[in-house]
């Protein structure tokens, strides 16, 4: 490695370690506003970002959205998207104190509902609203919890990553294990939580319709959960004004089984992505559109 890529990784440590020194001293209130200033500064040097938020939701919605529009959903996710790190971060030394009133639940018993057969549930999410909070508001409810979750390029930033997740009764499975921890997971009746809605190579992945538009999507889950006769249940956790949240779940995403399983984990894919859809269209300023979610572009037909 380069010198002055460990300069870097050096210094981005430590500016996270003096963040959370910092976040955690300070009232709920102050680090809001902390995180909604570094969404703004973000918001205001990052250009590239703007532009690809500006492209992406363009394509996604074209003439529904003006050009005005489109620059307040992308400033907005900026700022929402420093308030949750601010929280996240707070979560670990705060955790009895501010979670439980801090977040409502709409479809509990979904939830619940999902774990009566006793097969495990896939918790089917996207990079909506705050993730990490939801995994942690689950986690209170009294079934296992676990993610999976893709390693991070700093080992050191890993482990503080992954030690708050598990400080907070989290699992954290990485993207390398093998699928006998996950169907062993699974077999003991717990959930383990899947973000869907972004374009990676690290995972096996197939092309469904993403906002009309053919995107690599996760398809690896679908897989693990029939084989192990799992519940998929799609759920987020939405900002709600006066800085608190909302974790919406939805009804258990069922298909047909075909005998296919490849045919079988195509459609339910395909239907939990329509559910994580209808939930981004109705809160679009809290969706990572920076992300090029149609990257990867589907190769030729084969000819007959």
């Amino acid at each position: 490695m380069r010198r002055s890529k460990r300069i870097k990784r050096w210094a981005v440590y430590r500016l996270a370690l003096l963040a959370m020194w910092l976040l955690n001293r300070l009232p709920r209130a102050a680090s809001q506003a902390f995180g909604a200033g570094f969404g703004r500064i973000a918001w205001r040097f990052l250009p590239r970002e703007r532009r690809n938020i500006d492209r992406h939701l363009d394509l996604a919605y074209g003439s529904e959205l003006t050009p005005a529009d489109r620059t307040g959903i992308g400033r907005r996710f900026f700022i929402n998207s420093g308030k949750n790190l601010a929280d996240f971060i707070r979560l670990r030394d705060h955790f009895q104190d501010e979670l439980a009133t801090l977040v409502t639940i709409e479809g509990l018993q979904h939830y619940h509902d999902a774990f009566k057969a006793g097969r495990g549930v896939i918790g089917v999410t996207g990079h909506i609203g705050n993730w990490e909070m939801l995994a942690a508001r689950l986690a209170m409810e009294g079934h296992p919890v676990a993610v999976i979750a893709r390693e991070m390029y700093d080992p050191r930033l890993d482990r503080l990553l992954v030690g708050t997740r598990e400080a907070l009764g989290v699992k954290n499975v990485p993207t390398t294990a093998s699928p006998r921890v996950l169907l062993e997971w699974l077999k003991n009746n717990g959930i383990i939580g899947v973000l869907i809605d972004t374009d990676s190579m690290r995972v096996r992945s197939e092309f469904v319709d993403w906002f009309g538009r053919p995107a690599n999507t996760p398809i690896g889950q679908s897989l693990l959960g029939l084989r192990a006769g799992a519940a998929f249940i799609p759920a987020v956790c939405l900002r709600r004004p006066g800085n608190k949240y909302h974790i919406v779940i939805r009804e258990q995403v069922r298909v047909e089984e075909t005998g296919d399983r490849e045919a079988d984990a195509l459609r339910l894919t395909q239907a939990c992505v329509r559910e994580l859809e209808t939930i981004i269209t109705a809160h679009k300023d809290q969706w990572i559109w920076l992300h090029n979610r149609w990257n990867t572009r589907p190769g030729p037909t084969k000819s007959a």
